[in-house]
């Protein structure tokens, strides 16, 4: 599959999903759409804080396929500067939502990370984009171009499903040996999070702590992780 090709039909899925009755299962308010972002939020400022540091007023970050924009929002709430923070996309209505939506000084581009130069970002993140590209090829190039834009010593992070969808034939899990292969680093995190969205759902009327008490306890039906790998830095050459 060429790459216009995969585009295309990433495209033509998220206009039809957009347009669907599947949203209405990831309202806002819905109890286990709470309960995902709240763990999704603690388990991210753990990693965040142990990786680019507790002030994210310096850092510079590109989210990749940054839908809504809402980590980029997650982000200035908690400290990190606009003009500092950067989004890509494949869809124009998306990125005009993440700019009417954000704060002034944040950087949108529609399109690849042609645009963004070599060594140029801190942080480089995609939420739930590498299930979304079925094609190897696609994925190995768009990570490559992560791993260009960062800087060495700076952070890549991935959010994303651990497991196939059965009844979505239109995503593919993003297994471990992928991770390794794509972002090889010796300092890299890994968290697994999110009880299974079937699961949480039929247990959304429950008391908060059961179902966090099975997230805890039994790590499988976690569906998602956070994968953090930091850029090697060039070792030093020393003259004689």
């Amino acid at each position: 599959m060429n790459e216009g090709a995969e585009h295309e039909r990433i495209n033509q899925v998220y206009r039809t999903w957009h347009g669907g009755a599947a949203l209405a299962r990831y309202a806002w308010h819905r109890p286990e759409i709470v309960r995902q972002a709240a763990g999704r939020a603690r388990t991210l400022a753990a990693l965040l804080a142990a990786t680019v540091g507790r002030d994210l007023s310096a850092v510079r970050v590109l989210d990749v396929g940054c839908g809504n924009g809402g980590f980029l929002r997650q982000l200035i709430d908690w400290g990190a500067t606009p003009a500092h923070l950067a989004g890509t996309e494949l869809q124009q209505d998306r990125l005009d939502q993440a700019r009417s939506r954000s704060a002034p000084g944040v950087r949108w581009h529609l399109g690849g990370l042609e645009a963004f130069p070599d060594d140029s970002m801190d942080l480089v993140s995609a939420n739930t984009v590498f299930s979304s590209i079925l094609d190897e090829d696609l994925r190995r190039a768009l990570a490559a171009e992560m791993w260009r834009v960062l800087r060495p010593g700076g952070w890549t992070m991935i959010f994303d499903f651990r497991y196939d969808n059965p009844r979505n034939p239109q995503v593919r899990k993003v297994a471990d040996v992928e991770l390794l292969r794509f972002w090889p680093a010796e300092q890299r995190h890994y968290r697994s999070l999110v009880l299974a969205p079937p699961l949480g759902r039929a247990l959304a009327s429950l008391p908060w702590m059961l179902p966090e008490l099975l997230a805890t306890c039994v790590p499988l039906l976690r569906s998602h992780f956070i994968y953090m790998a930091r850029k090697p830095e060039p070792v030093p050459r020393f003259r004689a």
